[in-house]
């Protein structure tokens, strides 16, 4: 269940794994991975508590003491991959000191301002020191983000060098297997051996689509991925399409394919809020119009497009054939809730066995034992309640409501204390909460589009910690493939 092992990360210091930029600075060490959080208002915390906070969140231990000492070695695989490990642990470390520094020239701007300075300092020697901070954070604030992009890059190479592992164990597994089996094999076993193996089908059994299943207003991007000269390709019920923006702002959803010679419109560019064909130019409106063809007289062409609006930060299409409705479903978070990622994924899995996953609570204490479900007991019956109607209700002895909303939509919140821990048998007996949304959009039978929104009634700090929406995606990288499928524990 893509809780984004968010329940993990929400009480864990920031500390990644390791780093793939190896130097002599630079040794690994295997480390945790989660996110600091801090209960409460920063506003409600007096100065003790403000240092104590600020201490727990920056004293982490330089790593670059802890090296391994692999200069001049040539490593293997395994090796490798602890080396990237060590790299996101270094960068994290390298953040935190980044982040300390503005801390501290932020207090020291205040300080400048206090009024009491104004009694010994002169209007001109307060104008110095406020350039001379202002300088500071600046160079400071340009240090943050340079680690920001070093974090993006030692996550990706540390999820490249993790599907290397992966090959190689499982290459070795079967090459173990084999050896074993090979002494006792009989003409006939080696004949069944080489046949080829049935692989999983995670699509379930899945059924024809009801003709009545697309007239509804579905989700299918966050508005903060549409920027005006970009172009998001999705597929729906089996059809491309492309959203992008007009030339009034607003988003349109086309055809991703071109009327002229079938080009996938995606590959191409947005031009004037029109949408350019890589081919041969031509372009195309948010209502499907081709209002340009270069090399050749103007024709009437219009290729098919869907009803596309934009509410609460997301995207909605249309694909049904009956008239849209006037009124979007909301989606948003309860009140006093703050979102603090929003990230879509492509999964291979049918949409209807997602949901059924999603709306599915009694696994999680046998599937999710190293994410949010670690340490939940095993009650002897879960129950499903519904006081209000059927489609909302509250999980029974979990603190957990949960609501679903046609077509493909799950509403959830989670009391937490700590991760692996429960806190009260209902939502309102915890303290604080993770909300979550989960939109399943039917891409194909084998292919689901999910659209996942986190939000936190607490913790505040997290959302202004520098490349966190980078820790919020790698924790969905990592759950996407076992978790979110209950049978692959």
């Amino acid at each position: 269940m893509t809780a984004i092992a968010a329940a993990v990360a929400l009480s864990l210091p920031i500390s990644l794994c390791n780093s793939c930029k190896v130097s002599k600075k630079f040794q690994g060490v295997k480390g945790g991975f989660g996110v600091f959080a801090v209960l409460g208002e920063a506003n409600s915390l007096g100065p003790s508590d403000k240092k104590s906070l600020w201490g727990t969140l920056f004293d982490v231990e330089d790593p670059r003491s802890k090296a391994p000492q692999c200069k001049g070695r040539f490593l293997d695989v395994y090796q490798a991959l602890e080396l990237a490990r060590y790299d996101i642990q270094y960068c994290d470390w390298r953040a935190r000191q980044d982040l300390r520094t503005i801390v501290l020239l932020h207090e020291k701007v205040v300080e400048v301002l206090n009024p009491l300075a104004r009694e010994y300092k002169s209007i001109g020697t307060m104008k110095k020191e406020l350039a001379e901070l202002q300088g500071e954070l600046a160079q400071a604030h340009k240090q943050v983000h340079i680690s920001e992009a070093r974090v993006s890059a030692a996550l990706d190479k540390l999820a490249y060098m993790e599907e290397l592992v992966n090959g190689k164990l499982l290459e070795d597994r079967t090459k173990m297997e084999s050896s074993i089996a090979a002494p006792s094999m009989s003409t006939q076993s080696l004949d069944t051996m080489k046949r080829p193996r049935k692989s999983l089908d995670v699509s379930g059994p899945v059924q024809p689509y009801h003709p009545r299943l697309k007239n509804f207003w579905y989700p299918v991007a966050f508005s903060t991925d549409l920027k005006d000269e970009t172009m998001i390709p999705i597929d729906c019920f089996e059809e491309p399409w492309v959203l992008f923006r007009g030339k009034d702002g607003n988003p349109g959803c086309i055809q991703n394919t071109c009327a002229h010679r079938a080009c996938p419109l995606h590959l191409g560019s947005v031009n004037e809020g029109r949408i350019q064909c890589p081919y041969h130019g031509w372009e195309y409106t948010t209502d499907g119009k081709c209002e340009k063809m270069p090399s050749t007289r103007l024709l009437n062409v219009k290729i098919k497009s869907l009803p596309c609006l934009e509410q609460e930060g997301m995207i909605w299409i249309w694909p049904g054939d009956d008239p849209p409705t006037t009124t979007l479903p909301s989606l948003q978070p309860p009140s006093g809730f703050v979102i603090h990622a929003e990230i879509v994924m492509e999964l291979p899995v049918e949409h209807g066995l997602l949901l059924d996953n999603l709306l599915d609570l009694a696994h999680a204490p046998f599937t999710h034992t190293s994410t949010f479900a670690k340490g939940w007991t095993v009650p002897s019956l879960v129950k499903f309640l519904t006081p209000a109607s059927g489609l909302q209700g509250y999980w029974d002895p979990y603190p957990i409501d949960m609501e679903f909303q046609p077509p493909c939509m799950v509403l959830s919140t989670i009391g937490i204390s700590k991760p692996g821990k429960l806190e009260g048998q209902s939502t309102k007996e915890c303290a604080t909460h993770l909300h979550q949304l989960h939109v399943c959009l039917p891409s194909s039978r084998n292919k689901t589009r999910l659209l996942y929104r986190m939000s936190l009634d607490f913790a505040p700090l997290l959302k202004h910690i520098p490349f966190m929406h980078y820790l919020w995606r790698h924790f969905a990288e990592q759950v996407k493939i076992y978790p979110t499928f209950s049978f692959f524990g």
